[in-house]
């Protein structure tokens, strides 16, 4: 298992206690999400090593960027990562479940990201800590959905990165919290396969989204030009 430090442009990800690695996923969500609205508070529910809060931190002046994170090694991973940065002082992560969470604050986001839990059949032979981290069960969609309704400004957007075959059930969970998708775009790893993700931003207006894809390599290791420009701003080598 890889438990070097991943070193973006402008920081630093320690990863040696959690056995949730910096992914493509969550580096993607992080530069994809649009903030032209120009978000002054931000929530990043399951943040892991606080990869996707750092990012947003780098790209906008947000004065509030809280992240959640219920598993502990991750939660002090996170805290670490947050406090060697240069945003520390904007960069504040809670150790608790979404649902304590909501019993605790009554504030609303105006920008609300998540890389939620994937796989909905059990492993077995997943490491524990990283189940946790990537089973449905530990946070539904429904639930996700359900929270960022009430935790979102009525102005506010929020984003997140699910697997490609369950966009539709996705949506239609959205669709039940009166949110709506405002952009998709359809992921995958090579020009050559089949959609892998989605990345969904929603907002509470009901508009027609805009919809386009995007494929990350032409073949393994040679990147296509839309994803360098998508990700040029943090990784070293694009």
């Amino acid at each position: 298992m890889n438990t070097k430090p991943f070193q973006f442009k402008e920081f630093t990800i320690y990863q040696d206690k959690t056995a949730m690695k910096v992914g493509t996923d969550g580096v993607l969500l992080g530069a994809w999400v649009d903030l032209s609205n120009q978000p002054d508070s931000i929530l990043d529910i399951g943040t892991g090593t606080g990869l996707i809060s750092l990012q947003l931190a780098q790209k906008c002046n947000a004065l509030t960027i809280d992240a959640l994170e219920i598993e502990p090694n991750a939660y002090e991973q996170a805290v670490d990562n947050f406090e060697n940065s240069d945003w520390g002082d904007r960069l504040f992560c809670y150790h608790a479940s979404l649902q304590e969470f909501m019993d605790e604050i009554n504030e609303k986001y105006e920008l609300i990201i998540s890389n939620p839990p994937f796989y909905t059949d059990t492993f077995k032979s997943v490491e524990k800590k990283r189940a946790t981290a990537r089973h449905t069960k530990t946070l539904s969609f429904e639930v996700l959905l359900s929270a960022t309704a009430k935790l979102l400004s009525k102005t506010g957007t929020c984003a997140f990165i699910i697997p490609f075959h369950e966009e539709d059930i996705f949506l239609a969970y959205a669709e039940e919290n009166q949110l709506y998708p405002q952009r998709i775009t359809r992921v995958k790893g090579n020009i050559k396969t089949n959609f892998k993700r989605s990345l969904l931003q929603l907002s509470f207006k009901n508009t027609t989204s805009k919809i386009d894809e995007l494929a990350i390599e032409i073949e393994r290791h040679v990147y296509t030009e839309k994803y360098k420009s998508l990700v040029k701003d943090f990784y070293l080598k694009m």
